[in-house]
This record gives C-alpha cells, sequence and structure tokens, in this order.
C-alpha cells in the first residue's frame, strides 16, 4: 500500500461579477432552451451550470435552484396542459356530435310528423 494520497481539490470561489453573470445564465440558458427545445428542454441549460457552479458559488447554486425548480414545474404544467387540451378537444367533439344528433333528430321528427321521408346526414349505413 502506498501513503500517497490524492489532494482535495477546493474549487475556486467566483468573483462577484462571475456569479450574477453565471446566475444570470441560468435564467437566459432556460429561455434559449425553451426556443429551441419547443418548450422542453428549458430545465438543462439551468442543471449543467448548476452543476458545474454550485461548489462555487452559492449565489449561483441558489439561482440554479430557482430556474431548476421552475422549469420542472413549468413542464409539468406544460404535460398537464397538454393532456387537458386533448380532454378538451374531445370535449368539443363529443358537444358537437350532441348539437347534431339534437338538431337532425328534431328535424327527422318534423319531417316523420309530416309525412315524410328523411335521410340524416352524415350517416355509414349499415344496415341496408
Amino acid at each position: 500500500m502506498s501513503d500517497y494520497q490524492t489532494p482535495s481539490v477546493t474549487p475556486r470561489p467566483l468573483q462577484p461579477s462571475d456569479e450574477r453573470m453565471w446566475a444570470m445564465f441560468t435564467h437566459l440558458s432556460a429561455l434559449v432552451g425553451i426556443v429551441v427545445g419547443a418548450g422542453f428542454v428549458g430545465w438543462l441549460g439551468p442543471l449543467i451550470i448548476f452543476l458545474v457552479f454550485k461548489d462555487r458559488s452559492a449565489f449561483v447554486a441558489e439561482h440554479g435552484k430557482a430556474t431548476l425548480n421552475f422549469q420542472i414545474t413549468m413542464l409539468v404544467a406544460a404535460f398537464v396542459a397538454a393532456l387537458l387540451w386533448i380532454v378538451l378537444v374531445g370535449f368539443l367533439i363529443t358537444a358537437a356530435i350532441y348539437v347534431i344528433v339534437i338538431v337532425f333528430s328534431i328535424i327527422a321528427t318534423v319531417a316523420a310528423s309530416r309525412g315524410e321521408r328523411y335521410v340524416y346526414p352524415l350517416t355509414i349505413r349499415f344496415i341496408k
């Protein structure tokens, strides 16, 4: 066994101007990620900056965590909104079907009361 030990390397702290710059980049990288990644990678830039600078600056780490939390929350909200959008479209289609059924049923009822034949539009004839 060797008595040689790997020296521990302490990361050099950032200068205040660099802290502000990298904290700002956590937020800007989120915006770039949203634009470039169609809204789904806004968390990637802040994550990278957070992992690189978290031990060098509490200020950057704080902004990185705040940005990551916000971006992840918004990503979850975007997925929920997408699901609700699909449901909402399904709801609108179902509502349209009900309106069509009601309107055409009333028209068919009036035609039947007059003794007229009525053919429903938009109908596939399964039974001939």
